[in-house]
C-alpha cells in the first residue's frame, strides 16, 4: 500500500508543521528558535552559574562532569532546561565520600581504585591519593553533584540563555560535522 499523496489534502503550512516535528524527531534542533541569547548564556556558563567549573564546552572549562559540547544536539529545550533545573545523577560516575582516618572528609568522584588504592577528584577539580590504609570509609552517593538551586538561583531568562548557548554551540558543530569549516557557535550566531 503506497503512502497517500498528503500534499492534496494537507495546506503548506500544515505541511511545514510535520517538516518542523519530524526534524525535532530525527534529533536536528534546527527547527527550534532558540529561547534566549546565547552570548548571555555563555556569560552565565564562564561565570555566574559556574557551569565551567565542572563542565567543559569546546575545550573550555572543568572535566569533573560530562563534557557539554554536543548536549543539546539531539535534545529540546524543554529537556535542556529540565536537566539543569533537576539535575539526575551520572550512573556512569562512581561519586562518594570518602571519609580519612585523620577525621578529612573528601566528596569528589572516584576516578580509579583497586585492592590497595583509591583515587578521588573532588569538586574543585583536585585529585587524591588515598592508600587504602588511610580510608576509614567509602560512602557512595546517589545525588548529582551538579547543584539542585538553578531554579531559584537562575531567572527564567537566565535559564533560556543557557539552553540557548548550549544549542548553538551543538548547531555549529553538527554543521561542522556535516561538512562546513569549524566555526563557533559565535560565529555560526552571526551567520
Amino acid at each position: 500500500m503506497a503512502m497517500p499523496a498528503l500534499g492534496r489534502t494537507l495546506s503548506a503550512a500544515q505541511i511545514a508543521a510535520v517538516v518542523k516535528h519530524l526534524r525535532t524527531l530525527q534529533g536536528g534542533q534546527h527547527a527550534t528558535a532558540l529561547p534566549g541569547d546565547p552570548k548571555a548564556g555563555h556569560a552565565l556558563f564562564y561565570g555566574k552559574a559556574e557551569c565551567s567549573s565542572c563542565h567543559m564546552v569546546e575545550g573550555l572549562g572543568g572535566f569533573l562532569g560530562p563534557d557539554l559540547s554536543d548536549f543539546a544536539s539531539t535534545r529540546a529545550p524543554e529537556e535542556i532546561r529540565g536537566a539543569i533545573v533537576h539535575p539526575e545523577p551520572d550512573l556512569r560516575a562512581k561519586t562518594a565520600t570518602v571519609y580519612a582516618r585523620d577525621g578529612a572528609k573528601y566528596l569528589g568522584i572516584i576516578r580509579n581504585e583497586d585492592n590497595f588504592s583509591l583515587q578521588l577528584q573532588t569538586t574543585d577539580g583536585s585529585f587524591h591519593l588515598f592508600d587504602r590504609k588511610e580510608i576509614e570509609r567509602v560512602e557512595p552517593r546517589k545525588q548529582s553533584l551538579m547543584p539542585s538551586d538553578y531554579g531559584t538561583r537562575l531567572t527564567p531568562a537566565e535559564l533560556n540563555d543557557l539552553v540557548s548557548f548550549l544549542m548553538a554551540t551543538s548547531r555549529a558543530r553538527e554543521a561542522t560535522k556535516r561538512g562546513g569549516e569549524h566555526k563557533t557557535w559565535e560565529e555560526k550566531d552571526d551567520d
